[in-house]
Protein backbone atom coordinates (compact mmCIF):
# COMPACT_ATOMS: atom_id res chain seq x y z
CA UNK A 1 0.00 0.00 0.00
CA UNK A 2 1.29 3.45 -0.93
CA UNK A 3 0.92 6.23 1.08
CA UNK A 4 0.43 9.50 -0.47
CA UNK A 5 2.23 12.50 1.41
CA UNK A 6 0.45 15.62 0.99
CA UNK A 7 2.79 18.83 0.71
CA UNK A 8 2.43 21.24 3.90
CA UNK A 9 0.47 23.94 2.54
CA UNK A 10 2.19 27.69 2.50
CA UNK A 11 0.50 30.25 4.30
CA UNK A 12 1.96 34.05 3.35
CA UNK A 13 0.93 37.24 4.41
CA UNK A 14 1.13 40.48 2.12
CA UNK A 15 3.98 42.60 2.89
CA UNK A 16 4.02 44.53 5.86
CA UNK A 17 2.81 48.12 5.02
CA UNK A 18 6.36 50.93 5.71
CA UNK A 19 4.02 52.49 8.00
CA UNK A 20 3.28 49.67 10.51
CA UNK A 21 2.75 50.76 13.89
CA UNK A 22 5.10 48.16 16.07
CA UNK A 23 3.46 45.13 17.81
CA UNK A 24 1.64 44.72 20.66
CA UNK A 25 3.71 42.75 23.62
CA UNK A 26 3.67 39.74 23.16
CA UNK A 27 6.21 36.25 23.67
CA UNK A 28 8.92 35.86 21.55
CA UNK A 29 9.23 32.70 19.37
CA UNK A 30 11.65 30.73 22.10
CA UNK A 31 8.91 31.56 24.54
CA UNK A 32 5.80 29.66 22.20
CA UNK A 33 4.77 26.50 24.21
CA UNK A 34 2.61 24.17 22.55
CA UNK A 35 0.04 23.43 25.39
CA UNK A 36 -0.22 27.38 25.91
CA UNK A 37 -1.07 27.76 21.88
CA UNK A 38 -3.11 24.91 21.90
CA UNK A 39 -5.23 26.42 24.80
CA UNK A 40 -5.67 29.21 22.87
CA UNK A 41 -6.90 27.01 19.89
CA UNK A 42 -9.11 25.12 22.10
CA UNK A 43 -12.06 27.72 21.60
CA UNK A 44 -13.72 27.43 18.40
CA UNK A 45 -14.07 31.12 18.41
CA UNK A 46 -10.87 31.72 19.03
CA UNK A 47 -9.63 28.70 16.22
CA UNK A 48 -12.56 30.28 13.75
CA UNK A 49 -10.81 33.75 14.09
CA UNK A 50 -6.96 32.10 13.54
CA UNK A 51 -8.44 30.26 10.54
CA UNK A 52 -9.91 32.57 8.89
CA UNK A 53 -6.46 34.77 9.20
CA UNK A 54 -5.09 31.82 7.32
CA UNK A 55 -7.91 31.17 4.60
CA UNK A 56 -9.58 34.30 3.75
CA UNK A 57 -6.62 37.09 4.46
CA UNK A 58 -6.60 39.82 1.80
CA UNK A 59 -4.64 42.26 3.86
CA UNK A 60 -1.62 42.30 5.71
CA UNK A 61 -3.84 42.53 9.06
CA UNK A 62 -7.63 42.72 9.82
CA UNK A 63 -9.56 44.50 12.32
CA UNK A 64 -12.18 42.76 14.48
CA UNK A 65 -14.95 43.77 12.62
CA UNK A 66 -13.73 42.36 9.43
CA UNK A 67 -14.26 38.59 10.92
CA UNK A 68 -18.21 38.80 10.98
CA UNK A 69 -18.78 38.03 14.67
CA UNK A 70 -21.92 38.60 16.14
CA UNK A 71 -20.61 38.92 19.63
CA UNK A 72 -20.35 42.05 22.30
CA UNK A 73 -17.09 44.05 21.63
CA UNK A 74 -15.93 42.94 25.19
CA UNK A 75 -16.33 39.28 24.34
CA UNK A 76 -14.19 39.63 21.06
CA UNK A 77 -11.34 42.03 22.89
CA UNK A 78 -11.05 39.11 25.55
CA UNK A 79 -10.40 36.67 22.99
CA UNK A 80 -8.59 38.39 20.51
CA UNK A 81 -6.09 39.28 23.62
CA UNK A 82 -6.14 35.59 24.32
CA UNK A 83 -4.76 34.60 20.90
CA UNK A 84 -2.34 37.52 21.59
CA UNK A 85 -1.09 36.60 24.49
CA UNK A 86 -0.49 33.01 23.65
CA UNK A 87 1.82 34.00 20.66
CA UNK A 88 -0.92 32.65 18.41
CA UNK A 89 -1.66 35.74 16.54
CA UNK A 90 0.17 39.65 16.28
CA UNK A 91 -1.64 42.72 17.18
CA UNK A 92 -1.38 46.25 16.21
CA UNK A 93 -2.50 49.68 17.10
CA UNK A 94 -3.60 51.86 14.52
CA UNK A 95 -5.37 54.97 16.87
CA UNK A 96 -8.20 53.18 18.02
CA UNK A 97 -8.45 50.32 16.12
CA UNK A 98 -6.08 47.08 16.74
CA UNK A 99 -5.81 44.79 13.88
CA UNK A 100 -4.47 41.30 13.86
CA UNK A 101 -2.38 39.21 11.82
CA UNK A 102 -1.05 34.89 12.70
CA UNK A 103 2.64 34.96 13.36
CA UNK A 104 2.67 31.99 9.80
CA UNK A 105 6.59 32.24 10.26
CA UNK A 106 7.26 32.16 14.14
CA UNK A 107 4.33 29.18 14.71
CA UNK A 108 5.54 27.04 11.54
CA UNK A 109 9.02 27.38 12.92
CA UNK A 110 8.43 26.22 16.41
CA UNK A 111 5.73 23.91 15.58
CA UNK A 112 5.54 22.62 11.79
CA UNK A 113 2.20 21.66 10.95
CA UNK A 114 0.10 23.12 13.05
CA UNK A 115 -1.54 25.92 10.81
CA UNK A 116 -2.56 23.20 8.15
CA UNK A 117 -4.39 21.35 10.67
CA UNK A 118 -5.95 24.72 11.98
CA UNK A 119 -6.54 25.26 8.20
CA UNK A 120 -8.19 22.07 7.54
CA UNK A 121 -10.51 21.99 11.01
CA UNK A 122 -14.50 22.38 10.18
CA UNK A 123 -16.90 24.04 12.44
CA UNK A 124 -19.51 22.02 13.44
CA UNK A 125 -23.16 22.81 12.31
Amino acid sequence: MVTKVRPAPQFTLPPEPVAAPEPLPEPGIDELCLETVMGALSDPLRLFIVRKLLLDSEQYDHPCGWFGIDRPKSSLTHHFKALREAGVTRQRQYGLERRSQVRVDDLETRFPGLLALVAAWRPAD
